[in-house]
């Protein structure tokens, strides 16, 4: 592995100097009394903060892409106030397969019984703008953030006519829209914005009111690179909460880092480590059969489905992701001469779903039996590195 390879930190973002500890040290303020003992509440808030800053760097990733034509997304600019970034070819390709690997599920169910009412709800959801890109009537959608994020989106929806008609044009009452006094809060019978600690869902007895949550509609639960960052026994019980919570058929997609134990993953979990960048399951789900076997003990028991990003670009003559010309149309947009350390990077990230069904709906089993995911020889090494 090359030098600049190993400085490569995921596919999210490549972070300039201004980034990390030493930039949010800069935001903090005066220096912190020498007196002062450091906590695990203070450990908390720390690494909660840094956790926060990753939506930045998304949204920064997402717009290089959307820039480039890797991506169509109108919506993306209005999430990023400073010059448009122009990230490495290797983090733009990687954003594009991680939207479009999502994207395909997600539009599978919704496409299943086009006309029935559904939900997703949104863990971590931050700046992202999938509800933006798929808003309809009859999708009820619901995002999960800390209440600084939230209340950051909220203020850019306020101030772009672009998103606010997009999301007043989804109701078919647009007086039904809400906000919260304190502007961390949007309520509506389509888009719900919801500030909430996700380690808040650890237990029923704690689970935060959800206000147009429809616990009987088939939902799809969504989770980017945000489960990774909280510890494996929190995530556990917070699947469980989800599955007492939604009675009907429910489903989830995880992207997720995966294979630590190679050389390759030591250096990038040593790397986003540097950055105070904490992933807390990766080693517990650090393969795909892994991820899937977690998922299935979560009580998504009628499928699992995992591919890692490279998978996914590549693909298999009998489960293509990519048509050949759209592969073709990708590679045309930016010289890409690093294809190994591509390869080794899409490797190291996952896209996992899983799912229940109810006796009288299969929705999912239908909207996702042609998309493959199950166990492949490639997978071998990923035990054998244990071994």
């Amino acid at each position: 592995m090359s030098g600049q390879a190993s400085q490569i930190p995921n596919l999210n973002s490549l972070r300039g100097q201004r980034g990390g500890l030493r930039g949010l040290a800069r935001r903090r303020g005066p220096p912190a009394d020498p007196d002062h003992v450091v906590t695990q509440q203070d450990s908390e808030a720390k690494r909660d903060a840094v956790i926060q800053q990753t939506d930045n760097d998304a949204s920064q990733s997402r717009m290089s892409a959307v820039a480039l034509n890797y991506l169509d997304d109108q919506f993306a600019r209005s999430f990023v106030t400073q010059p448009i970034p122009r990230k490495y070819p290797i983090i733009n390709r990687g954003t594009y397969v991680r939207t479009t690997g999502i994207d395909r599920l997600v539009d599978a169910f919704l496409a299943t019984d086009l006309s029935e009412r559904k939900q997703i709800v949104s863990l971590g959801a931050g700046s992202d703008t999938r509800f933006l890109r798929r808003a309809r009537p009859n999708l009820v959608y619901h995002e999960l953030d800390f209440a600084s994020n939230t209340a950051t989106k909220i203020a850019i929806i306020q101030q772009s006519s672009l998103l606010k008609d997009t999301i007043t044009q989804s109701l078919t009452e647009p007086s039904s829209l809400e906000i919260n006094a304190e502007k961390t809060a949007l309520y509506s019978p389509t888009l719900n914005i919801h500030p909430i600690d996700l380690r808040e869902l650890v237990a029923p007895s704690t689970l935060p009111t959800l206000p147009n949550l429809d616990p009987k509609l088939p939902t799809l639960v969504l989770s980017e690179c945000c489960l990774c960052y909280i510890a494996p026994e929190s995530t556990a019980k917070i699947l469980s909460t989800l599955q007492t919570l939604l009675q009907g058929p429910s489903s989830i997609i995880l992207y997720e880092p995966v294979r630590p134990y190679d050389s390759f993953g030591k250096t990038m979990v040593q790397n986003l480590g540097s950055r105070g960048i904490e992933l807390r399951t990766v080693k517990k789900y650090y393969s795909l059969a892994a991820q899937r076997l977690r998922l299935k003990q979560a009580g998504f028991d009628a499928g699992q489905g995992a591919r890692s990003i490279e998978d996914i670009y590549y693909g298999h003559a009998e489960e293509a992701w990519l048509a050949d010309l759209e592969r073709q149309r990708v590679e045309r947009l930016e010289w890409l001469d690093e294809i190994e350390e591509w390869k080794l990077l899409g490797r190291h990230y996952c896209i996992t779903w899983a799912w229940k069904d109810s006796p009288e709906q299969d929705i999912f089993s239908r909207a996702w039996k042609d998309i493959r995911g199950g166990y492949t020889n490639a997978e071998v090494g990923d035990e054998e590195l244990l071994s």
